[in-house]
């Protein structure tokens, strides 16, 4: 039996210490909503948690797996397994219960991880936040409620010293709010943002105007892709863009609320109110409105789903915010945009006429997954072993 120093220099045997518990950092996870970016994310945490131990000396174990109504818990982090476990065992639960459980356990370094699309789910953000949980969310409703429940989230945060991490909320897995952040925070004037937010639309608009072909082939493509919500009018009627657009204007602690996002919605009104099943049955009836659109544009021109964040925005209540189908020249940045790319100009004062771009996949779950794992490690890589 080989035998270890403890710091009073009593040798132990090593059977007596988890030995992968001296040597890395320990954090616990409680994945909040397993669908598609939440299942993938899982599967590459599990994947990644051995090599992380060797090459980072951080194990990622992934204590929980819930959904909206049954939980699978395992106190030294679940396997591969996990899903067929979790449709034999879970287990119905309230969040105080898991809470409770992640004390009675002596869980420390706890990440609540939100890959739900909730409404309500993220009032329980402040719960996790007074239990010691940091948080990562792939879901923007938390970014985009009132200002009042904004601005008490961080003060929560600030007070408790916790992380809330949400790189995913715009632009997937690209590193776009942390640049943000850090140049409003360096003192610089940010004095415009504009760009193509939404994959799913780049995607949509990219091939629109590049081929012949009919809207409702495009918009098919798009769903079986998996870029577009099951229900495409979630992309099509602008909201999503607009709550991202919403998100980068509190980041640089403009003021505004949804409302105050002018938006152009894209879904014919005869289409709107039908059944989710009715609408995708009836997708031809889109393409008359859009070929009447394309047909407006001149040879030197495309169409782009363009969000636009402007005015004043060195005062608190001075910007100006637009999302709308708009012709750009084909030669612009915009206009070059190919596949399923977002992009992101940033126009500040010490940059002038040339903004800072960001490109990059904006859509897919696959990238949104890797995106949040990125948040996940950031948080670890700053907490206490």
């Amino acid at each position: 039996m080989s035998l270890v120093k403890a710091p009073d220099n009593i040798l132990i045997p090593t059977s007596k210490i988890d030995l992968d518990k001296i040597r890395n950092k320990q954090i616990h996870l409680f994945i909040i909503g397993h669908g598609q970016v939440g299942g993938l994310l899982i599967d590459q945490l599990i994947a990644e948690r051995e090599k992380l131990k060797r090459r980072r000396r951080i194990d990622l174990a992934v204590v929980a797996v819930a959904n909206s109504s049954t939980v699978l818990f395992d106190k030294d982090g679940l396997d591969k397994d996990w899903r067929s476990r979790k449709q034999e065992q879970g287990e119905s639960y309230t969040i105080p219960q898991l809470i409770e459980r992640a004390h009675r356990h002596g869980l420390y370094n706890t990440i609540m991880v939100d890959n739900t699309a909730s409404p309500s789910f993220v009032l329980n953000y402040l719960p996790f936040i007074e239990a010691g949980f940091s948080l990562v969310s792939s879901n923007k409703v938390a970014n985009t409620l009132g200002m009042e429940f904004y601005e008490n989230l961080r003060e929560r945060l600030a007070k408790r010293q916790q992380d809330y991490l949400y790189e995913t909320n715009v632009g997937a897995g690209l590193p776009l709010i942390d640049t943000i952040k850090l140049l409003h925070l360096s003192g610089e004037n940010i004095t415009q943002i504009r760009g193509v937010f939404s994959g799913s639309l780049s995607y949509i608009f990219n091939r629109f105007s590049a081929e012949q072909i009919a809207f409702h082939k495009v918009l098919e493509a798009a769903i079986t892709k998996g870029y577009t919500e099951p229900d495409p009018r979630e992309d099509l009627c602008g909201n999503d863009v607009a709550r991202k657009l919403l998100i980068l204007a509190r980041e640089l602690a403009l003021h505004c609320e949804f409302d105050e996002v002018a938006v152009e919605n894209l879904i014919p009104e005869p289409l709107r109110g039908l059944p989710t099943a009715a609408f995708l049955d009836d997708l031809p009836a889109l393409d008359a409105h859009f070929e009447s659109v394309r047909a407006c544009c001149d040879k030197d021109e495309v169409l782009r789903y363009v969000a636009t964040l402007d005015g004043d925005l060195a005062d608190d209540f001075g910007a100006q915010m637009f999302v709308r189908l708009e012709a750009v020249p084909k030669n612009s940045m915009l206009g070059q945009l190919q596949g399923s790319d977002s992009i992101f100009e940033i126009y500040t004062e010490s940059y002038g006429s040339n903004p800072i771009v960001i490109q990059g996949a904006g859509a897919g779950p696959q990238v949104t997954a890797r995106g949040v794992f990125g948040d996940i490690l950031r948080i670890s890589e700053r907490v206490s072993a």
